[in-house]
């Protein structure tokens, strides 16, 4: 058990019950999942490219990566249906938590010039959107093998029901958000 899980058991569950004034343990929002992805459109033209993507993104996570594909052709795009397209992790349980802590602790104070993570990125049922736009801020990356700087989500779901009830519980496990 991380410290972050450790903490939000033992103090942050019944700090939220009394804040958002729930009647019961179950009803105070829990972390269900978080999903990294990364998509880029230079797969269209070079497919062995997301091995090199999935292969970071495996190292920061701890989770082995899936490769995405396109659900239908746009022809614009010169792009057919089901045509690999980016990679995506979901992390639950302990992968989960030592991802959010190594997060909140290391990677997004290492972003240049960061004065807070957007308020508006919750989608109105209590899960957080949020992306980065360098894979460098990780620790575990080297920045020698990195061929080109890439973008990503993070999206963090909660079993909250509105986004009073998600951005309270991000709040009381770190998250830094703007004032």
């Amino acid at each position: 058990m991380t410290h972050l899980e450790e903490v939000y058991k033992k103090e942050i569950v019944a700090a939220l019950k009394a804040d958002l004034k729930l009647g019961s343990m179950m009803e105070v929002p829990r972390l269900e999942k978080i999903v990294v992805s990364i998509s880029t459109g230079e797969a269209v033209k070079n497919p062995k490219l997301l091995n090199t993507i999935a292969d970071e993104v495996t190292t920061f996570t701890g989770q082995k990566a899936v490769v995405t594909k396109a659900k239908k052709a746009i022809a614009n795009f010169k792009l057919r249906e089901g045509m690999p397209l980016g990679v995506r992790v979901t992390l639950r349980r302990e992968k989960m938590w030592t991802f959010l802590e190594r997060l909140i602790h290391f990677s997004i104070p290492a972003v240049r010039d960061f004065r807070g993570l957007p308020k508006k990125g919750f989608d109105g049922r209590g899960n957080y959107n949020m992306g980065l736009k360098e894979q460098l801020v990780f620790p575990e990356i080297s920045y020698d093998r990195v061929d080109k700087v890439r973008g990503m989500n993070i999206t963090f779901c909660t079993s909250g029901k509105t986004d009073a009830q998600g951005k309270a519980l991000l709040d009381a496990l770190g998250m830094p958000f703007t004032k």
